[in-house]
């Protein structure tokens, strides 16, 4: 399955990912500037995206503490969601999601 990731010049980055990966560790995979310093157990938001309208309302709903989290996320969107608790799925071939420019720049 195929992973398209937008970033803060509009490039877009194609990734190659499978069923069952962590959209996190597809994203670190491909080179892009996805922090994540928590491992997962939401205690940071370095690994918030911007999911594209359409592949939002596929994701499951996120829960408080990620709703919490993204609080915290600099950059946010209405779409937004922590990568770390997105795991692929065979609806998700396809996805597209926006780095914040924040994510390029953790001085900000």
């Amino acid at each position: 399955m195929k992973i398209e990731f937008v970033t803060a010049t509009d490039e877009v980055v194609t990734a190659e990912a499978e069923p069952g990966d962590n959209l996190l560790r597809v994203a670190q995979a491909a080179g892009l500037p996805l922090e994540g310093t928590c491992e997962g157990q939401m205690a940071c938001s370095t690994c918030h995206v911007i999911v594209e309208p359409h592949w939002f309302d596929l994701l499951h709903e996120a829960s408080e503490e990620e709703e919490d989290m993204l609080d915290l996320a600099a950059g946010v969107a209405r779409t937004s969601r922590l990568s770390c608790q997105i795991d692929l799925t065979p609806e998700l071939d396809g996805l597209k999601v926006r780095i914040p420019v924040e994510s390029y720049d953790m001085s900000r």
